[in-house]
């Protein structure tokens, strides 16, 4: 028996005789797919809008923002304020997580912030995504990437950095401050930012893995170990966000980061508040086909006149009115003839009214859509690597 480190973890493997070339041979029954570099366009720029133009262009953002007065003194001192997402690598990406994503990332880059995507495929492991097969959840990650180049997210000062490799750079760094977050919170507090996993409350307490513990430790902590001034995430991270405020009350060395939380889509179908990558019904993804959008779309709650929960107009307004400011409504004469709405307000008034119908408002929104998503299909079906990438990870199979 011999040991050899580990260069993901840096922990010790124990091997007999024979033992690492039977695991290689099922590490490679996962294909893992090689991508070029994918912070080949990072290259910063300043923003030349005034401090007013930019709070302009963020509010958008911001279904939530905590707060404003400190928000307003980043931009006022900061070049380049760093805004931070982590996203777990987990199955095919749905609309939100592409269109919307890039519409809010490039709304920050204009304002001149450099944004950093934390590649959680540690956290990935932990929370049992992709069956915990790091090389599945690898290859996610880097299809997720594709997407968002293809979206036409802007680059220039997007940076990606895989967490398995920050980590093991600076490990006393980052398990220092996760150690001196689990010191001072108790279970309770930690087991509440349950939902930032994905998790419901019902999926807790002893069905509960230990290592689902810690995982709410570490996000805390990629803030800071980031040096993020503004976590942008959505709504269902809050929890962990707030918790990092509250730590900075705690710990002399910490700061209060600044939280601007994005809205949450709605699935398609009637009741579902948030989107499902297990249910293909409630959520468009981002290399579904035309006709493929054209049915969920149609196939989507939207009851006429009421606008409450009502998935359709959720995509018109977050999507539609953030990508194009606009969206015509074609119709026969007898029905009203063409009208284009450049305001999603007017939209909605019209819908309640009556004067807009569902049966109109949804082949506008899928023709958008498909517009929209156009560039992403043509990117998985004309370049060879990320078609290699897409084939790859359409066998997998999805854990929530």
């Amino acid at each position: 028996m011999f040991a050899t480190i580990d260069p993901l973890t840096g922990g010790l493997i124990w091997e007999v005789e024979g033992q690492k070339e039977k695991e290689q041979k099922e590490k490679n029954k996962v294909k893992y797919v090689e991508i070029k570099d994918v912070n080949i366009q990072f290259n910063p720029r300043p923003s030349r809008l005034s401090l007013e133009e930019k709070l302009k262009l963020l509010e958008p953002i911001g279904e939530e923002l905590i707060n404003k007065d400190e928000l307003i003194n980043l931009l006022k001192t900061k070049t380049f304020p760093i805004c931070y997402d982590g996203f777990e690598p987990s199955g095919r990406m749905h609309i939100a997580q592409g269109l919307l994503r890039a519409l809010n990332v490039n709304r920050l880059v204009d304002a001149g912030c450099i944004f950093i995507f934390w590649v959680a495929d540690w956290f990935a492991l932990l929370n049992n995504k992709m069956g915990g097969d790091l090389n599945k959840i690898k290859n996610v990650g880097r299809y997720f990437i594709e997407v968002w180049k293809a979206a036409g997210m802007k680059m220039h000062n997007v940076k990606f950095l895989w967490a398995s490799d920050e980590i093991n750079k600076r490990p006393n760094d980052y398990w220092l401050r996760v150690l001196d977050l689990a010191r001072k919170f108790n279970v309770s507090r930690i087991k509440r930012c349950g939902q930032i996993m994905g998790r419901n409350d019902d999926e807790q307490d002893d069905k509960m893995a230990v290592a689902q513990l810690f995982y709410p430790c570490m996000q805390c902590n990629d803030i800071f170990f980031l040096e993020a001034d503004i976590c942008q995430l959505g709504m269902d991270q809050r929890k962990v966000n707030m918790l990092a405020r509250e730590y900075a009350d705690k710990a002399s060395d910490a700061y209060k980061p600044i939280i601007m939380s994005h809205h949450m889509m709605m699935g398609l179908l009637e009741g579902q508040v948030k989107m499902s990558k297990s249910d293909l019904n409630s959520a468009i993804f981002m290399e579904d086909s035309a006709e493929d959008v054209k049915k969920k779309i149609k196939n989507a709650y939207c009851p006429p006149q009421i606008i409450k929960d009502n998935p359709v107009l959720d995509y018109t307004k977050e999507i539609i009115f953030g990508w194009r400011n606009k969206l015509l409504i074609q119709r026969k004469p007898e029905n009203g003839g063409d009208k284009e709405y450049t305001s999603y307000a007017e939209l909605e008034a019209d819908f309640i009214s009556g004067a807009l119908h569902p049966g109109d408002l949804k082949p506008a929104v899928t023709l958008v859509l498909n517009e929209l998503i156009q560039p992403v299909r043509d990117h998985f079906t004309k370049d060879p690597e990320a078609r290699a990438l897409l084939q790859e990870i359409r066998s997998y199979q999805v854990t929530k």
